[in-house]
């Protein structure tokens, strides 16, 4: 069907916790309503392309189901018993309540807990002006990035890499941990691209047989956690069949020819029998990437969701550094583009007003924390107070027996400002509606490129929903929190930050809708030298003095591999427990967002586990049938999926899908473990050694 010819089209940036960042023409109907979503057209990484839950935002912008007004509890938590109340009795509710949790146990009792339900700077990261100019506990980012970042950094001393639209110059594009077409699709854009231009072959590196692994031309399927046996497999043949290239290793990386040494071992043979993947097929793309000097590795974050993840992160990138695809446009290695932006977001956060002795609370163990584990809490006074915005714990924090319990505590008071009904919200004794990325102004950056994007208010929210930055700005005004940031408006805080950061003005960037900050071709390569004191790529990582965000090593890092290894730190299968389980994203979710909408549901089906056949067939089970599978932390059901797609002994559960919809009400992240990871902590979702049972529910 045509579109009218009077309907506009509005510019602005997907929002959602996605290294694509897309940039998006929205069709919009009248003040209140949009249409079809598409990628721009014009930006050269977006290239006209979105996954279909965004094409789809309509759906979920319009849902009957957005929450509409401020609501009070009125019946047992989790009840989903609320009465509806006004802005201002909400608010004074949330301040009173912050107060005197303040005068009982001290400021850092009350916790602003936050994530990526929006990646926008100002509506995300505004709580934390809150935060500081109240001093409430700080909150120590870990359920997404920690390992990911934490390795890449390792070796590069930065977390910048090629310009990513570079893998459509390369002939040969290695997608590594990543099932990009589900989430991250602008990735097979420009690979396929390659391919399509440059006959240019593609190779997957993943788990299952996923929608990314079925477009590769050398799928390897591997046993979760055995990438670093992999990679040194991979450089032991570089190595071997003379493919390093000496005069780049030894002027731009630190000890090779220990390296060299320390690989000898770590054959193919070797890697196989940890990998699963054949011998032979280890050697097949090991000389792929040695023949092909415009070899690209796109590393993504799946892969690090172990609990060696930063050192199986660490060892694919140091494949690049072997072979010298650095030295070339169309190769090297890149994860995110973090460090290329350098934002002033000082007024964004209120950084002038933090206190760097007040406790960190780890947001991956809110379970630990809520339930008053006293390492949990630096032995500080138990949290008794909580505002959440952009982030659903009681669906997606691992340990989920924990969390709900701590959940439940009667003297803990949580404010939660949503969109819908979350299985959070239900936990709340407030909720606030909350606006989406297209009824508010926010400003957006590209980790998986190296666009800042504008994303205006296009059009009006429904009912009483109001956008973050007014909500901080009134608990503020109600608490006693002073900050110049507070009486800005959401455009006055990106132009603000612009103009700070030397990037012109919002007009400017008005003008413009995005702003290209990728750095030239010798600094993203990094040809004038690594970003490590002596300008070396990092073999041999300092591991406890990498610069990336932490709060002081944690878990087993004084085991951490001195040279690139497999790290048997992994949950490994054993008797008890004979299978190993990986909770992998599912294309039509993102997160718990998206879980919501009617299309992603019905085509996501149900809760299922997926087991190899002949691993069914040894326990009795059938396609279809009703199933548990459990660890020490508990018990989830839901149906088995016979899928020839995974190694044996390896189970693939896709998600996040809502606690509800299982059938006892125990969701996924029920098995998941809270235990910090090496060296700066972080949750390892895809780390679970779990037993199967077929004797149905």
């Amino acid at each position: 069907m045509n579109k009218p010819l009077d309907l506009r089209i509005g510019h602005s940036a997907c929002p959602h916790d996605c290294p694509s960042t897309c940039a998006l023409d929205v069709e919009l109907i009248d003040a209140r309503t949009i249409g079809r979503v598409r990628g721009a057209r014009d930006n050269d990484y977006t290239a006209g392309v979105v996954c279909e839950k965004v094409a789809r935002y309509a759906e979920r912008i319009h849902h009957p189901d957005r929450l509409l007004h401020p609501l009070r509890r009125t019946g047992a938590k989790g009840s989903g018993a609320f009465e509806r109340i006004s802005w201002d009795d909400a608010l004074d509710i949330v301040a009173e309540k912050f107060l005197e949790a303040e005068r009982a146990h001290g400021a850092t009792s009350v916790w602003p807990y936050y994530y990526a339900g929006t990646m926008g700077l100002v509506q995300r990261d505004g709580i934390h002006r809150l935060r500081h100019a109240k001093g409430y506990a700080g909150q120590f980012d870990t359920i997404c990035t920690n390992m990911a970042w934490t390795g890449f950094i390792a070796g590069t001393g930065r977390l910048a890499g090629p310009d990513p639209r570079e893998m459509a110059k390369s002939d040969f594009v290695v997608i590594w941990g990543t099932n990009a077409v589900s989430t991250q699709v602008n990735v097979m854009t420009h690979a396929t691209k390659a391919r399509k231009t440059r006959g240019a072959k593609i190779a997957v590196v993943d788990v299952y047989m996923n929608e990314t692994m079925r477009q590769a031309d050398l799928p390897l399927l591997l046993k979760p956690g055995t990438d670093g046996a992999l990679a040194c497999g991979v450089m032991h043949v570089l190595f071997r069949d003379g493919f390093a290239d000496w005069d780049y290793l030894e002027k731009y990386t630190d000890r090779p020819r220990d390296l060299e040494a320390h690989l000898k071992t770590r054959t193919p043979d070797w890697a196989a029998a940890i990998t699963g993947i054949p011998a032979e097929t280890i050697e097949a793309f090991a000389r792929l990437i040695g023949e092909t000097k415009r070899t690209y590795l796109r590393l993504g974050y799946g892969f690090s969701r172990s609990r060696n993840g930063a050192a199986n992160m660490h060892a694919a990138s140091c494949i690049a550094a072997v072979t010298g695809a650095w030295k070339y446009e169309g190769g090297g290695a890149f994860h995110n583009n973090g460090a290329i932006y350098k934002l002033d977001k000082s007024m964004i956060e209120g950084t002038d007003l933090r206190d760097p002795a007040i406790r960190k609370l780890d947001q991956s163990r809110i379970g630990a924390i809520l339930t008053g584990d006293a390492d949990a809490l630096h032995d500080g006074p138990p949290v008794t107070a909580m505002l959440i915005q952009n982030t659903n714990p009681v669906s997606v924090a691992p340990e989920q027996e924990l969390v709900k319990r701590g959940f439940a505590r009667d003297d803990l008071f949580v404010c939660v400002h949503e969109q819908f009904m979350t299985e959070t919200a239900k936990m709340a004794d407030v909720v606030l509606p909350a606006t989406m990325f297209l009824e508010h102004d926010d400003i957006y950056k590209g980790g998986g490129h190296q666009y800042l994007m504008l994303g205006p208010k296009l059009v009006d929210a429904p009912g009483e929903a109001r956008e973050n930055h007014v909500v901080h700005a009134e608990i503020a005004r109600r608490v006693g929190a002073e900050h110049q940031g507070f009486a800005m408006s959401a455009r006055e805080h990106i132009d603000w930050m612009l103009k700070a950061s030397g990037y012109g003005t919002l007009a400017d960037l008005e003008a413009d809708r995005w702003r290209d900050i990728q750095p030239d071709f010798e600094t993203a390569h990094y040809l004038n030298g690594f970003a490590n004191p002596d300008g070396k790529f990092r073999f041999s990582p300092d591991w406890t003095n990498i610069v990336a965000p932490n709060d002081g090593p944690m878990g087993p890092w004084r085991t951490l591999p001195e040279l690139p290894d497999h790290w048997t730190v992994i949950e490994e299968a054993d008797s008890e427990h004979p299978f190993r389980l990986a909770t992998s994203p599912a294309r039509r979710f993102l997160n718990s967002t998206f879980n919501e909408t009617p299309t992603s549901r019905e085509r996501e089906g149900r809760p299922e586990v997926m087991i190899h056949p002949e691993d069914a067939a040894a326990l009795g089970v059938g396609d279809g049938d009703r199933v548990r599978i459990g660890n020490r932390r508990g018990e989830v059901r839901l149906h088995a999926r016979l899928f020839d797609g995974v190694r044996r002994g390896v189970l693939i559960s896709e998600g996040v899908w809502p606690n509800e919809a299982f059938p006892d009400g125990k969701g996924i992240n029920t098995l998941t473990g809270a235990d910090p990871v090496a060296p700066y902590g972080g949750a390892a979702f895809h780390d679970n050694h779990v037993w199967l049972r077929g004797a149905g529910w």
